[in-house]
């Protein structure tokens, strides 16, 4: 249960949901946490937040003789929906989220090689926090996660998949607990890779066929390992034992077909693909953003229709560091989606095709009226010689 109350009746032991006022008033990069230290407590009570939401579900409620401030419920409902802002307000927030769950991952991972069980309470305020990121800009934090190096991809991959899920359901509009559970399931739908040698994983070169059918034992032990860690939700099990099923019957490790694969289980697969074929991993370098979608569509008997359609919504026609032409003849990289059209970003034009060279930046919202330039095509920087368009946008 969410309640608002006065920052001075805040305790040790409480479950912070949200922070009221501007962010940029309060002293900690997150908005919702397990209020656990002391030091936290007394930086919290000195700031200017004047109240402040917990979820009694997931913490301490207020002591007996205090009193819950008086606040509308339907106040309290709009602090989890925050307003949307552009992806460069958001970034430097997107960073520190990466960061922190970077650094959860890693150590789940670690605990799984040492025999200890899965930290569930950890993995939900990662949850939290990229939720919290991706409804404020879906493709600031999505589209930073896609600059990970070849030495981080097991553990940053399971961050990126988190929040292409949480993305995804919102585009399939589904309820705020289905959005956590998707989120959940994309964090730790590859745990089972952790019972997988280093060597293997960080590979430079293709695998033989005995490491890869290690490999593909995954999703059977890490639903195991879920199991192990009391960790019961349906769709967390699904999505970590079935992300590799395809609509035709050739996935791993059932061979379920179309109607079989439950749709927690589709959106995993589609988000496990898109993430990986988009990211640099160690025996294979990536595909431009635009590019993979394109790919991706033609393989129709790998993924759900009604889902793959959902996530090109979610992560736009044209994602972030998206290189594009535009009909004016210039190269321009995506650096944000509008809000009125997926065909109508908001790119930074750099480069003349014509002139065969750089052109001074300029930042162009295609989805203004009267603007004449338009995106015929997504292009391949290194055809140009263009090696640093990650640097242009991020």
């Amino acid at each position: 249960m969410l309640k608002v109350v006065a920052t001075k009746q805040v305790r040790l032991g409480m479950f912070v949901q949200e922070l009221k006022g501007a962010w940029i008033d309060h002293p900690f990069w997150k908005t919702s946490f397990k209020l656990e230290d002391p030091a936290d407590l007394k930086k919290l009570q000195a700031s200017g937040v004047k109240q402040v939401v917990i979820d009694t579900a997931r913490g301490l409620d207020v002591a007996e003789l205090d009193a819950p401030v008086d606040v509308p419920a339907a106040e309290i409902k709009t602090t989890s929906k925050p307003i949307r802002i552009s992806a460069i307000e958001e970034r430097e927030r997107a960073k520190w989220v990466i960061n922190a769950s970077k650094k959860a991952v890693i150590s789940m991972f670690n605990d799984v090689r040492m025999g200890k069980v899965v930290n569930a309470e950890a993995a939900m305020q990662c949850v939290d926090d990229i939720a919290a990121s991706v409804a404020r800009n879906e493709g600031a934090l999505i589209s930073l996660l896609r600059l990970k190096t070849k030495d981080d991809y097991t553990y940053m991959h399971s961050v990126a998949v988190c929040a292409l899920m949480v993305a995804l359901a919102r585009g399939l509009e589904l309820s705020e607990a289905e959005i956590k559970q998707a989120g959940l399931a994309g964090l730790l739908h590859d745990i089972g890779k952790a019972g997988i040698p280093l060597e293997i994983l960080n590979k430079p070169a293709a695998l033989t066929d005995e490491e890869f059918t290690l490999v593909r034992l995954h999703p059977e032990r890490g639903h195991a390992l879920l199991l192990e860690a009391d960790i019961t939700d349906e769709v967390v099990l699904d999505v970590c034992l079935h992300h590799h099923e395809k609509v035709n019957g050739m996935g791993y490790p059932h061979q379920l077909k179309a109607d079989e694969i439950s749709l927690f289980a589709k959106m995993g697969a589609v988000c496990d693909v898109y993430d990986a074929i988009t990211s640099h991993r160690p025996y294979k370098e990536n595909w431009e953003p635009s590019d993979s979608l394109q790919r991706m569509a033609q393989w129709a008997d790998h993924f759900d229709d009604r889902v793959f359609k959902a996530f090109v919504k979610s992560v736009g026609i044209y994602p972030i560091g998206s290189m594009v032409k535009l009909k004016s003849g210039r190269l321009a990289v995506v650096i944000d989606q509008s809000q009125k059209s997926l065909l109508t970003p908001i790119v930074k034009v750099f480069f003349s095709t014509k002139a065969k060279s750089r052109i001074p930046m300029d930042v162009l919202d295609l989805s203004k009226p009267g603007l004449q330039d338009v995106i015929i095509g997504h292009e391949n920087p290194l055809l140009w010689g263009i090696n640093d368009v990650d640097k242009i946008w991020s």
